[in-house]
């Protein structure tokens, strides 16, 4: 008797095990299916339609599953023939064709598309209740900005709130007229908050621009969200992960990373024109235009069991990538001296030794770049990197370069300051072909996992945490090729963050992200904070840059 129950017992469990088997494979197929369907074009035509939309009679939205990706090329081509097809039909300034953020890339915007009798050019304001206007004016290809065919994104759009567009169409004679729409967008929400707590401490009046949260990392969807000088959110730019690092804009489009092996290149209606694979390289922190109009990135090898260590440039017109530099051919004893700490990978993302940290570059033309280092607190100039690279020079403590081959590279500091720390966002203004400006955020840490060894507080440095520590800095430095010196012309306090954030200099002003402290505001050029905002964050804010959007409009 007890072995017919163990038999049954034993039979049923087989059964069990066999139909769990099943059911894996079931689904994995039809995953397998599901993704190639997402991937095919003739299952997107069918199952993406353009459909009139609830937030307004005159607008239409795309309607498709939840589960297809924006970020891949037959979607986004599929959703431009669509529109392509509605523009058989004729579209005028008071009925144009209207269409709430078709490719995806700006939950903020529509898509707005007519033709005018004679050539015109077009403005906007939208107006929110309880929100300043928000006045822009679009780009078009015609001569002087003029046009007969108008396709523009607009945006602007305040989700979770009715928003009324006046379209403001100007001839050649100056006589315009304008035309009012009114969006419902009351059933949409944000995905950051809608307007940020800020101070105003000054009367000084802030640049314009756009500024656009680069690197709000979250464990869930990250986005790029860009403000306007009121803290109210004009844009939100959803990317697969990691952070966007900055916007590079050229020819009418905008560049940016989107993940950590994939850059995009996106036209002024918001459409994915590319879609750049980086391939075995993870990108990291920055990258810049070369002299040629192809991108130089800084970058990691996933096969090497280092990180952040190496440059890169992407062919944008090829989609080929290209190793450039592995900073250990030059820094080969700096590199044998790092250790990994204990529990092992050093790295941001645990990708291995991260000797070197690599957060900045800057293109100086004919080859010449500069990079800036974390892990060694140190700027590096670097000459002719595609085709002899070579040390040309360094900005760091004597401490971390004491002994070494590569102390001789030391520029001269003149004055007496403390040196950078951890430093973040170097950028390069030149003056003439013997002087210019090296601007950058001087986190004031001295830290270096990988380097127990350097004395950071014989240089000064004695903040050792990502937070609470003393002030950071905005720095900047004249340095002198010639004469082979650097010296501290300006600087003054800004929140302490040990890690990431930001400068950039607009105009008179500079604006600050201290990342750490969850904080960026605006400043005089003698370092008088003019406005502070307050963003929530559940890490940091790795940068914030405002921009113009020149892909999209015009002064």
């Amino acid at each position: 008797m007890k072995r017919e129950i163990i038999r049954k017992i034993l039979y049923f469990i087989l059964i069990l095990a066999i139909l769990v088997v099943a059911i894996y494979f079931g689904i994995r197929v039809f995953d397998l299916k599901r993704s190639s369907d997402l991937k095919d074009v003739t299952f997107l035509e069918n199952h993406i339609k353009i459909v009139d939309s609830s937030i307004g009679s005159s607008v239409k939205e795309v309607l498709k599953d939840q589960d297809m990706d924006i970020y891949d090329m037959n979607y986004q081509n599929v959703i431009s023939e669509k529109i392509n097809d509605l523009l058989l039909d004729d579209y005028t300034p008071d009925k144009p064709l209207i269409v709430y953020n078709p490719y995806g890339t700006n939950n903020n915007s529509v898509n707005v598309y007519f033709e005018t009798e004679e050539p015109a050019s077009v403005s906007y304001t939208i107006k929110v209740k309880g929100f300043d206007d928000f006045t822009r004016n679009l780009k078009n290809d015609g001569d002087d900005n003029y046009t007969l065919n108008h396709s523009y994104q607009i945006m602007g759009f305040i989700l979770g709130h009715e928003n009324e567009l006046e379209l403001k169409v100007t001839n050649e004679d100056g006589d315009s007229k304008t035309y009012n729409f009114k969006f419902d967008m009351r059933d949409l929400k944000n995905n950051a908050k809608t307007k940020l707590d800020s101070d105003t401490k000054t009367d000084d009046e802030l640049t314009d621009g756009l500024y656009t949260i680069l690197g709000n990392d979250s464990e869930s969807q990250d986005y790029v969200f860009i403000y306007d000088n009121d803290g109210v959110i004009r844009g939100e730019i959803p990317i697969i992960g990691y952070r966007a690092h900055r916007i590079l804009f050229r020819d009418d489009k905008m560049y940016f990373s989107v993940g950590q092996q994939t850059m995009a290149e996106v036209n002024n209606l918001g459409k994915i024109t590319h879609l750049y694979d980086l391939g075995r390289y993870q990108l990291h922190h920055d990258y810049v235009f070369d002299d040629d109009g192809n991108i130089v990135i800084l970058a990691g090898d996933t096969k090497a069991d280092t990180c952040e260590d190496m440059i890169i440039r992407l062919n944008l017109s090829s989609g080929d990538v290209d190793r450039v530099l592995d900073l250990g051919d030059l820094f080969g004893d700096m590199k044998k001296k790092a250790k990994l700490p204990e529990g092992g990978n050093s790295g941001d993302d645990g990708d291995g030794l991260d000797w070197i940290h690599l957060n900045t570059i800057q293109y100086l033309g004919n080859d010449d770049v500069i990079v800036s280092s974390r892990e060694l607190s140190t700027i590096i100039k670097l000459d002719d990197i595609f085709d002899n690279p070579k040390i040309d020079y360094l900005i760091g403590a004597d401490e971390v370069w004491k002994g070494t081959k590569e102390e001789k590279y030391l520029l001269d500091k003149k004055s007496d300051f403390t040196i950078q720390g951890g430093q973040h966002s170097v950028t390069y203004q030149k003056i003439n072909n013997d002087s210019y400006y090296l601007y950058l955020f001087d986190n004031n840490i001295g830290v270096s996992t990988t380097r127990s060894d350097i004395k950071w507080k014989n240089a000064g440095l004695t903040n050792t945490k990502g937070k609470g520590g003393d002030a950071s800095h905005y720095y900047k430095y004249l340095v002198n090729d010639k004469d082979r010196t650097f010296e501290l012309v300006s600087e003054f306090d800004v929140p302490y963050s040990g890690y990431v954030s930001s400068v950039q200099e607009r105009g008179d002003n500079i604006i600050v992200d201290s990342g750490m402290a969850c904080k960026f505001g605006e400043y005089t050029e003698d370092g008088e904070l003019i406005k502070q905002f307050d963003i929530d964050c559940e890490k940091f804010i790795y940068r914030v840059y405002k921009y113009d959007f020149p892909n999209l409009f015009v002064d």
